[in-house]
C-alpha cells in the first residue's frame, strides 16, 4: 500500500528533524540527563515538527537503550509504540475531544501505571480547542501528576491558551523552515525516491511550502505523481498556478493605468468561473512580493510568496515605485476586507481597479499627492516642450539675457517727492507684473533719461552742476512751474495695468486672468495655489466667473478667503466694483496663440528658479 512521503519520511530520531536545532538539542540533553518534566507546551505553525518531536519525546523517554538522548527505535518500545500497539502512548485530538467529560476520563484514567512502558504519556493536539471547563478539569493533574505520567500539549494558537496552563508547562516555540532547508530535504527525498527534480523544482517547491516541510512533502508527491521531469515549469503546471500569469498581466496594466485593459481583463477571468475575491487576493500576495523585492533586494527573497519567477518580478518592479506599490497593498486590503460585506462583489472589484490605475479617484490625501506628482512631472517635461515649441522667426520672441553691464550714469535730477507718481493707465497696457514686448524697431538708447512720470507733475529744475538733460527728454517735458510743490495736488492714479470703467468689458482675456490668479497666490496658502491653477476665468459685465474643473476644485475655492482675494484684486485692477462667482465648466477656449503665449511666460518664470 501507497503511504504518501510526509509520513513516509517523517523522522523517527531528534537528530532527522530539519530546522530545530534549538528545540532538539534541548530534549536530547533532558533525555540524556534524566531531567524530563512532566508537561510540555509545543507551539508554532503548521507543518513545524510539534507533533514528530512529541512523539519522538514520547519513544525517547521510554526508549531501553536510548542514544544520546535519541531514541534507539529497535527496542520493543520504540517498536510498540511507533507501531501504536502500546495504548500507554496516546495521542488525541482536542478539536474533536474538548469537553469537559472526555477530560475528566482522561484525568480518571491517567492515574494508574503504564502497563508495558516505563511512562504513560498523552499527546494532545490543537489543545486550544479544549473549553474553558475541560481546560479547568486539566488543571489539577497537570500541576501534580504522578510520576508516571507524562502531558505533551501540541498548538497553533498559543493566545487561545489559559496562563494558568502556560504556567504550568515548559513551553517550546517551533518556528519556520527556511526554504533553503526545506529545499535540501525536498532533494534528499526525491534522490532517495528516484524522483527527478531540479533545483529550480525544489527551490520554488520550498517557497510555495512557507515554512512548513510537510506542505513541501505534499506538494512533491503531487507534482511526482504527474511524472516526467519536476522543474519549476513542471510545477507550476502540476499545482494549477498558471493562472499567475494572468494576475502578472493584470498588475502590469493596473501599473501602467491603463484601466480599460485591466476591466477587460477582469471580465475574462469572471467569465471563466474566477472569483473576484480570489483576483484581488492574488494581486495582494504578488503587490506583497514586489513591495518585499523593492524594500528588501538581497535578503528579502526568502519571503516571497514563491508563485512568481524573478523574470516576471523583474519586469513588474521596473514601472512601480515604493510608494505607489504602498498605496496598491493598503487599497487592496481594504477592498478584500469590505468583499465580506458587499452586495455585488464584482462591482465592488471593478472599482477597486479603477481606483488602483488612478488615485485621484480615492478622494482623500493621495489624491492631492497623485495630482502633485502629475504636476511635477509636467515642470520635468516643460524644458523639453519650449525648445520644441519655441518660434524662430516671429514678432514677439522671448527676449534675450541682458548682459549686465555698467551703463553710464546720468546726472540726478531732483525732485519733490510727492511729486513722484505712478504711471498713467491705459487699456492697452501690459497686465500686472508683464513685461512689455519689444518693438520691432530698435528703441533710442535712452538709459540716461529719468524715470517715467505724470505729464502734470512738476519737475524741480536741474542744478546747475548736473549733466543737461538729452534734448528728446527735454521737449517730452512740459515746462516746469516755479511754485512750490506742496501746491500740487495729489492725484490718485489706478495700479498698472488696471482698466478704466469704459474699458471694463475689454479687459477680461486670458492673459488678463493669468496675471490676476498670479498675484492673487500671493494671499494665499499652498493649499489653495494648486487648485487655483487649474481654473480659467473670465471677466465680463463687471462679472468675474471662474471656471472650476470638477467639484472638488470648486469646494475647495469656494471659501471667503480666496473669494474674498480674488474680488479685491479684480476690482483693483478692473478700475471698478467686480462680482465674483464660481462655476464648473470648461470655460472660454484659448485661441493656439494664447497658449503658446502662457508656454513662454510660464518658462520665463522658471528661468528665475535656482536649484541647489
Amino acid at each position: 500500500m501507497y503511504q504518501a512521503l510526509y509520513r513516509k519520511w517523517r523522522p523517527k530520531t531528534f537528530s532527522d528533524v530539519i530546522g530545530q536545532a534549538h528545540i532538539t538539542e534541548t530534549l536530547k540533553r533532558q533525555v540524556a540527563e534524566g531531567r524530563t518534566s512532566h508537561a510540555y507546551l509545543f507551539t508554532g505553525t503548521r507543518g513545524t515538527g510539534k507533533t514528530t518531536c512529541a512523539k519522538i519525546l514520547a519513544k525517547a523517554v521510554n526508549c531501553e537503550d536510548p542514544q544520546d538522548g535519541d531514541p534507539c527505535n529497535r527496542c520493543p518500545s520504540c517498536l510498540g509504540i511507533e507501531n501504536g500497539t502500546f495504548l500507554d502512548v496516546l495521542e488525541l485530538d482536542a478539536a474533536s475531544n474538548n469537553g469537559v467529560d472526555q477530560v475528566r476520563a482522561l484525568r480518571d484514567e491517567a492515574i494508574y501505571s503504564p502497563a508495558n512502558v516505563k511512562k504513560r504519556v498523552y499527546i494532545v493536539d490543537e489543545v486550544h480547542m479544549l473549553s474553558v471547563a475541560a481546560f479547568n478539569a486539566l488543571l489539577k493533574i497537570l500541576e501534580e501528576p504522578p510520576e508516571h505520567l507524562m502531558f505533551i500539549l501540541a498548538t497553533t494558537e498559543l493566545h487561545k491558551v489559559p496562563a494558568t496552563i502556560l504556567s504550568r508547562c515548559q513551553r517550546y516555540s517551533f518556528k519556520r523552515i527556511l526554504p533553503r532547508e526545506v529545499a535540501g530535504r525536498l532533494s534528499y527525498v526525491a534522490q532517495q525516491e528516484g524522483i527527478d527534480l531540479h533545483d529550480d523544482g525544489a527551490e520554488l517547491l520550498s517557497r510555495l511550502a512557507d515554512g512548513a516541510l510537510r506542505d513541501g512533502l505534499s506538494l512533491l508527491d503531487q507534482c511526482a505523481a504527474a511524472g516526467g521531469v519536476i522543474d519549476a515549469t513542471a510545477v507550476l503546471d502540476v499545482l494549477g498556478l498558471a493562472g499567475n500569469l494572468q494576475t502578472a498581466q493584470l498588475m502590469e496594466h493596473i501599473l501602467q493605468r491603463d484601466a480599460q485593459a485591466a476591466l477587460l481583463l477582469l471580465n475574462r477571468l469572471y467569465d471563466g468561473g474566477k472569483d473576484v475575491g480570489a483576483v484581488l487576493s492574488e494581486l495582494s500576495v504578488l503587490t506583497r512580493d514586489l513591495l518585499l523585492r523593492r524594500t528588501a533586494p538581497e535578503g528579502g527573497a526568502a519571503l516571497l510568496s514563491g508563485g512568481y519567477d524573478s523574470a516576471a518580478l523583474d519586469k513588474l518592479q521596473k514601472d512601480a515605485s515604493g510608494s505607489r506599490l504602498l498605496y496598491l497593498a493598503t487599497t487592496l486590503q481594504r477592498a478584500s476586507a469590505d468583499l465580506y460585506y458587499s452586495s455585488n462583489r464584482r462591482t465592488d472589484a471593478e472599482l477597486c481597479l479603477l481606483r488602483l490605475c488612478d488615485e485621484s479617484l480615492s478622494g482623500d490625501l493621495t489624491a492631492l499627492t497623485a495630482r502633485i506628482q502629475k504636476l511635477e512631472d509636467s515642470l520635468e517635461r516643460l524644458p523639453t516642450l519650449l525648445g520644441k515649441n519655441q518660434p524662430e522667426s516671429t514678432g514677439q520672441v522671448r527676449a534675450a539675457p541682458v548682459e549686465k553691464t555698467a551703463p553710464p550714469k546720468a546726472a540726478p535730477v531732483s525732485r519733490p517727492a510727492s511729486a513722484v507718481k505712478s504711471p498713467p493707465a491705459f487699456a492697452d497696457s501690459p497686465p500686472w507684473g508683464e513685461e512689455p514686448p519689444l518693438p520691432e524697431e530698435p528703441p533710442i538708447d535712452d538709459r540716461s533719461a529719468p524715470p517715467w512720470e505724470d505729464a502734470d507733475a512738476p519737475i524741480a529744475p536741474p542744478p546747475e552742476a548736473a549733466a543737461p538733460i538729452p534734448k528728446r527728454v527735454e521737449a517730452s517735458v512740459p515746462a516746469v512751474s516755479q511754485e512750490p510743490a506742496a501746491a500740487t495736488p495729489e492725484v490718485s492714479s489706478p495700479p498698472p495695468g488696471a482698466a478704466s470703467p469704459a474699458s471694463l468689458e475689454n479687459a477680461g482675456g486670458a492673459e488678463w486672468w493669468h496675471a490676476l490668479a498670479e498675484e492673487c497666490k500671493g494671499r494665499l496658502p499652498p493649499m489653495y495655489r494648486v487648485f487655483l491653477d487649474r481654473c480659467s476665468g473670465e471677466l465680463k459685465d463687471s462679472a468675474l466667473t471662474i471656471f472650476a474643473p470638477d467639484e472638488i476644485t470648486k469646494g475647495r475655492l469656494d471659501n471667503d478667503r480666496v473669494l474674498g482675494a480674488l474680488q479685491e484684486l479684480s476690482a483693483l485692477r478692473a478700475g471698478g466694483p467686480v462680482t465674483v462667482r464660481l462655476t464648473v465648466g470648461d470655460g472660454p477656449a484659448s485661441s493656439p496663440e494664447d497658449k503658446l503665449e502662457d508656454l513662454i511666460r510660464r518658462g520665463s518664470r522658471l528661468d528665475n528658479f535656482t536649484i541647489r
